[in-house]
């Protein structure tokens, strides 16, 4: 990558740190991954979308003074099922370290296509800044959670936090949408990939997942975070967390490795972990390396809340 570029590349980084900070908060309390807080569990409505279904944001607010690192928990569900309390297990255990977690329910594919559920995310963004302060986090330090396509549109966010379709849901007066970092769980990081895997394992499920998502069916490469790189768009590159299954035939790796060295040649700053044994959703069951994700994650959030 020329010098030109990459300097233009980390100073777009430089002015989404600097945007994310910008909010007048009190400064966080020093976040400690082995601290352990009781949690207040809610549910507040979050927006009602195009079709008239009310989204639910869920809070895992730990009790303490804070104010608390914020973290968006984006679901997965392949773009057309699932919601909010998807990822429970994993929000509970990061949250009781000390991080104001929140977990929101998305536009699900069947009642619209992309971008439909990355404005959701990036209305969520938006509007969990503004709110933060209400369970005691501070939006300065706001990043992402997202598992498989929730982790396709946290990457698609983290790199386009100023893209006009993404931000169309107004939220008057409301903090921007640029973020601190992204953590992920078998993100679907090349859209086009993991469609050509489908096809040649027979998945009419999974077929049937893109193309209902992805209409005009062009957009799997205009949103596709690896094309995006490879076109060398303007993008904004934040610390990412990729955490992988070994044995994931879903999200093959060898795409998800083929992800994190594009994105770090690009100049970004990537974390990419297989785990052994592990399937697609791995975290969804207790064990070991569900054990290890957990940890990775507060770990990962603690050094960039440092940096």
């Amino acid at each position: 990558m020329d010098d030109n570029r990459r300097n233009i590349l980390k100073g777009m980084t430089a002015m989404a740190a600097a945007s994310v900070s910008g909010i007048a908060t009190a400064k966080s309390k020093a976040y400690d991954p082995a601290a352990r807080y009781e949690l207040k569990v809610s549910e507040v409505p979050f927006r009602k979308n195009a079709q008239g279904r009310q989204l639910v944001a869920r809070i895992y607010q730990p009790q303490g003074a804070g104010p608390f690192p914020v973290v968006l928990d984006l679901h997965g569900g392949a773009w057309q099922r699932k919601d909010r309390k998807a990822e429970e297990p994993l929000d509970r255990a990061i949250a009781s370290s000390g991080l104001l977690v929140v977990a929101v329910d998305l536009t699900i594919s069947g009642e619209a296509p992309y971008p439909a559920a990355v404005q959701d995310a990036s209305y969520g963004v938006r509007w969990l800044k503004a709110r933060a302060g209400e369970w005691q986090g501070d939006p300065s330090t706001l990043g992402l959670y997202g598992s498989s396509s929730g982790g396709h549109v946290a990457e698609l966010l983290a790199m386009r936090p100023r893209d006009a379709r993404y931000n169309a849901i107004p939220l008057p007066g409301g903090p921007d949408a640029t973020i601190a970092y992204v953590a992920t769980r078998s993100p679907i990081s090349n859209t086009f990939a993991r469609f050509q895997n489908a096809e040649a394992r027979k998945r009419e499920s999974m077929i049937k997942n893109n193309k209902t998502f992805f209409v005009p069916w062009d957009t799997i490469h205009e949103s596709n975070p690896q094309e995006i790189l490879e076109r060398r768009e303007q993008v904004t590159l934040l610390p990412l967390l990729i955490m992988q299954g070994a044995l994931d035939d879903n999200v093959l790796p060898a795409a998800q490795e083929k992800f994190a060295a594009t994105y770090k040649a690009a100049g970004g700053q990537v974390d990419f972990h297989v785990f052994p044994d592990s399937v697609h959703e791995w975290v969804a069951e207790p064990g070991p390396q569900t054990d290890r994700a957990r940890e990775m994650v507060k770990a990962f959030i603690a050094r960039n809340l440092k940096s």
